[in-house]
């Protein structure tokens, strides 16, 4: 990083903002230049100090976090960071992640211990992340995706079977933007790994699935794995595949447990091409870190293909630099067109195998 960041910390406890500056303060690249009790004051300091990155709090007297999101990015948008206690504001989290936060570390609910100081190392990683991110690539949403159901029918040559996607900071928005483009009657099944505490992602797959024509659930333990279903493997726990003699199902595991993140968007790569051979189509898109670079080089040994999304369309551009870098991808797409390179795969044209 060749520059210092500016954070604005914002939270209604005075104890948990002087712990917040402390943590950042632990890095070289970060300086806070100031702290907020309440929305309304956060707002009035973005104003005045112009911060690179702010840390929020959802629950707070006044305007709560979520109302200083929505008011901040409807004047000027700029990275926003959520730092809330996971189980009292599970609802509110996904609310401020569709109103534009870009991610969530969670505060641990014993503010009077250390156990604070250890989410140190992840809302150091992930401020860093934020002042990198491409705010313009921010997707708003859908209400719901006007798509269409094809009437064509796969050609015997198209050899996709599976279609599974890694994905991480700025991933809620982006996967609610693409999911939605896809018809009912879309040929293939889908497996996501999307980082998220735990707690979250049968939330998120609950909303994705009331915006989505497809199916889309958390994965559970033996799940079939089926055209036009989206399966999200859960928080906390690896999703891979197991072959029976009729039909393929999920099995859920923390082993690896010497893996950065759990899900892994390695393993999830892993083992869909153990399972499904040269029929993986594996997409990495949006987020921090290098998650799934080596899953994609396993997919490429066994003959699939990889799709990276484009720098482009982006919020942060980590995972897609990764596996662009180590040449293991077929095609880089902008998000805006991710949808029609699915479409495209699923039926067997316009794609690429080198």
């Amino acid at each position: 990083m060749d520059r210092i960041l500016r954070v604005l910390v914002v939270d209604d406890s005075a104890y948990v903002r002087k712990v917040i500056r402390q943590m950042l303060g632990r890095s070289p690249f970060i300086e806070v230049v100031g702290a907020a009790r309440d929305g309304e004051e956060a707002l009035t300091l973005v104003r005045e100090l112009h911060p690179d990155v702010v840390t929020l709090d959802l629950i707070m007297p006044g305007m709560g976090g979520l109302g200083f999101i929505k008011e901040q990015m409807s004047r000027a948008p700029m990275p926003i960071i959520v730092v809330s206690i996971a189980n009292e504001t599970s609802q509110l989290v996904l609310d401020a992640l569709d109103s534009g936060a870009i991610d969530f570390v969670q505060k641990p609910s014993a503010l009077a211990t250390e156990k604070v100081f250890e989410m140190s190392d992840d809302l150091i990683e992930k401020v860093k992340a934020a002042g990198n991110v491409r705010l313009t690539a921010m997707k708003d949403a859908p209400v719901k995706a006007a798509v269409k159901s094809q009437s064509r029918s796969r050609p015997k040559s198209t050899s996709t079977d599976i279609i599974v996607i890694g994905i991480s900071t700025g991933g809620p928005q982006a996967l609610k933007y693409l999911v939605p483009r896809l018809p009912r009657d879309f040929p293939l099944p889908i497996a996501i790994v999307l980082h998220m505490p735990v707690g979250y992602t049968e939330l998120y797959a609950k909303r994705l699935n009331e915006l989505s024509e497809l199916e889309v659930s958390e994965a559970q333990e033996g799940d079939e794995v089926r055209n036009g279903r989206v399966l999200i493997a859960p928080a906390g726990r690896h999703l891979t595949f197991v072959r029976t003699d009729s039909k393929v199902i999920t099995h859920l595991d923390a082993r690896p447990f010497d893996m950065l993140h759990r899900p892994s968007v390695d393993v999830l790569f892993r083992s869909a091409a153990d399972t499904f051979g040269r029929g993986v189509l594996g997409v990495v898109m949006t987020g921090m870190g290098e998650d799934g670079k080596d899953g994609s080089s396993w997919i490429k040994s066994k003959g699939g293909m990889v799709f990276a999304e484009a720098e482009e369309s982006c919020v942060v551009f980590g995972m897609p630099r990764a596996v662009i870098e180590a040449g293991l991808v077929n095609r880089t797409i902008p998000l805006e067109r991710m949808s029609d390179a699915l479409l495209e795969a699923a039926y067997g044209e316009s794609t690429d195998r080198r």
